[in-house]
């Protein structure tokens, strides 16, 4: 399993699944188009697929650390850049669909939307907590800040995606199914870090009230 996971095979993979949403919005979008059949309101329809694949990606990021502890491998670990990574990328395709083509560009109509209604307000907030995230993926990033300091730093993680849930609950308002996923399995991941957290405090605290064993 090791070999496979550090085969660079598995990583081009990895980044060809990575793209596939793209790629298939682009060409679903075009054969619709060609065929008469795009969706009533195209720019919704890109903005909310977009919008999940964010949200898939975040969860899949925090999912490489539980399934590196449980299953023991750490060679997993090397594709936790590349899936936060291409959560960014689809946040900013995201964003520039509602800017560009919604907003037609106009940054104070754009700065409206983000004061007057939360669910925008929210989701400005996820993609701010990403924009560090992205700029600090590097192994460069880690040796200039540090491992505790990027440690602190990618922790924006978990804002960026409770921010991106709760923009999905309020934006949707009836059909919660997805974001009530999203959510569940979002508390789970979590749970998961409070449990493993509590008992790393718990096995420091030991250590330190230990006593010492006396020399000779």
């Amino acid at each position: 399993m090791n070999r496979f996971l550090s085969s660079p095979w598995t990583k081009r993979v990895a980044f060809a699944l990575g793209l596939t949403p793209f790629i298939y919005l682009i060409a679903s979008l075009t054969w619709r188009g060609l065929h008469g059949r795009l969706p009533g309101n195209p720019v919704e329809y890109i903005t909310h697929f977009t919008g999940d694949w964010i949200i898939q990606f975040l969860l899949i990021t925090l999912c490489i650390t539980p399934l590196r502890n449980e299953l023991n491998r750490p060679a997993i670990t090397k594709f936790r850049r590349m899936f936060g990574l291409f959560a960014f990328f689809y946040a900013c395709v995201h964003f520039l669909i509602w800017f560009c083509i919604d907003r037609e560009f106009s940054v104070s109509t754009m700065w409206g939307d983000i004061l007057k209604r939360p669910y925008i307000t929210v989701g400005m907030l996820g993609l701010a907590a990403m924009i560090p995230l992205a700029i600090t993926s590097t192994a460069g990033w880690v040796r200039r800040l540090g491992f505790r300091r990027w440690q602190q730093i990618h922790r924006l993680i978990y804002l960026s995606t409770l921010a991106g849930i709760i923009h999905y609950f309020w934006l949707v308002k009836s059909d919660l199914r997805w974001p009530r996923y999203y959510a569940e399995v979002f508390g789970l991941l979590m749970l998961y870090r409070v449990i493993m957290w509590t008992r790393k405090s718990k096995a420091s605290a030991k250590r330190v009230t230990q006593p010492a064993v006396p020399a000779g």
